[in-house]
């Protein structure tokens, strides 16, 4: 069975990706291992659309959240996809990080988000009166999505356009064969499927995906590394209006405070280092968020702090080390037509997946053009009815 182009994983960027090529007019299958779409980093996030604040100037992080914020709020305009452009409010809460919040306003001056307004004390407590500060800066673009409603609008554009999500089919390992890639397919029985174009948009896993490609030389795949983070809700109504952010630490950007669409409050992630992909909530670790959020919001009763959830960012850098860019290696990197890896696709990948999503798109366009040839078999794929929606 041959296939024109395959997208190995059906998180926000796989649907993105695979949702841009099939309306450039590729016959697109997406292969997702589990049962439904966006079942890891995708819905295991703040559902934060970020301006663009914290990243290197000129970096795919930097380019692709700003590009791809705008994007993202045009989309979720003409689809109907809940959403709420609230702002954040980004706090020092001593005097020693007041130079972090000037380096932020450089930053959204250099990548183009634009001037973070500086506020003193007492104007944070006009928009926030339960937080305390030393300083903080306010950036107005920073919203909140439904990124389930985002996963089922692009699953139906791609379906729109012909294309289709197989689940419950995991990926065993491709070989570099003439014309395109081997693949051998899991689920029920193992399957042999051929295409032309392969995108590896699988996460977590994205690393381990491209290590099973033969003929992938082995000195492109970097090691994956897993940080877990933890999410308690906090019962009651929220004093919050705006997301609030302390200065980002090392790994992620602090145990911060996020609104759902319903208004409740969540504060997470912390940053906690595994060897293997697990969700299990440690509870343990409530006395150390307790620490951290009383830093900011000193009023907070601790009995209303519920464990709520669990993520892990797929990064490709370690404890200690330098933040890492995205890496979206295409042919021109690797040297195998038709193979694009996109690999540490952590935050903001979910703000950046329609602006990711054309940058595959246009790297393959210019080296691997769709050949647009007719039926390529697809109809011989194990269809699965759509995913009911999560919870």
């Amino acid at each position: 069975m041959f296939v024109e182009a395959i997208v190995i994983g059906a998180g926000v960027v796989g649907l993105a990706v695979a949702r841009a090529l099939a309306l450039a007019g590729r016959e697109v299958v997406v292969l997702e291992a589990a049962a439904q779409f966006g079942t890891g980093a995708s819905s295991r996030n703040s559902e934060v659309i970020h301006s663009g604040i914290y990243y290197q100037p000129g970096s795919l992080k930097a380019r692709l959240c700003v590009a791809g914020r705008e994007r993202l709020y045009a989309y979720c305009r003409e689809r109907g996809i809940p959403h709420r452009q609230i702002g954040k409010v980004i706090i020092a809460t001593q005097a020693s990080e007041v130079g972090i919040l000037k380096k932020y306003r450089e930053l959204a001056l250099a990548n183009g988000v634009g001037t973070l307004e500086w506020m003193a004390p007492e104007e944070v407590s006009e928009l926030e009166p339960a937080v305390r500060c030393v300083r903080g800066v306010y950036a107005p673009l920073t919203g909140i999505v439904d990124s389930h409603a985002l996963m089922f609008a692009l699953l139906g554009d791609l379906e729109r356009a012909g294309g289709q999500a197989v689940f419950r089919s995991p990926v065993l390992g491709a070989t570099v064969a003439s014309g395109g890639f081997a693949l051998r397919v899991g689920g029920q029985e193992e399957t042999a499927v051929h295409c032309g174009v392969l995108v590896n948009c699988a996460g977590l896993t994205a690393p381990a995906v491209a290590r099973s490609i033969a003929g992938l030389a082995p000195d492109h795949v970097p090691q994956e590394r897993f940080a877990k983070g933890h999410y308690y809700s906090l019962t009651g109504k929220s004093p919050f209006q705006h997301l609030v952010y302390p200065v980002a630490e090392s790994a992620g950007l602090g145990i911060h405070v996020t609104l759902d669409l319903g208004g409740r409050a969540k504060f997470g992630p912390d940053v906690q280092w595994i060897d293997t992909i697990d969700y299990t909530f440690d509870d343990s670790r409530r006395a150390r968020f307790c620490e951290a959020i009383q830093r900011y919001y000193p009023q907070l009763d601790a009995s209303r702090l519920q464990p709520d959830y669990t993520g892990i960012r797929p990064k490709i850098c370690g404890a200690g080390e330098p933040a890492a860019d995205f890496r979206i290696d295409g042919p021109e990197v690797h040297g195998v037509p038709g193979l694009v890896n996109l690999m540490g696709i952590e935050s903001p990948g979910l703000t950046g997946a329609l602006a990711i999503a054309e940058l595959v798109r246009e790297d393959l366009d210019r080296v691997e053009p769709s050949s647009r040839a007719g039926t390529f078999g697809m109809a011989s794929f194990r269809r699965t009815p759509p995913p009911a929606r999560m919870p």
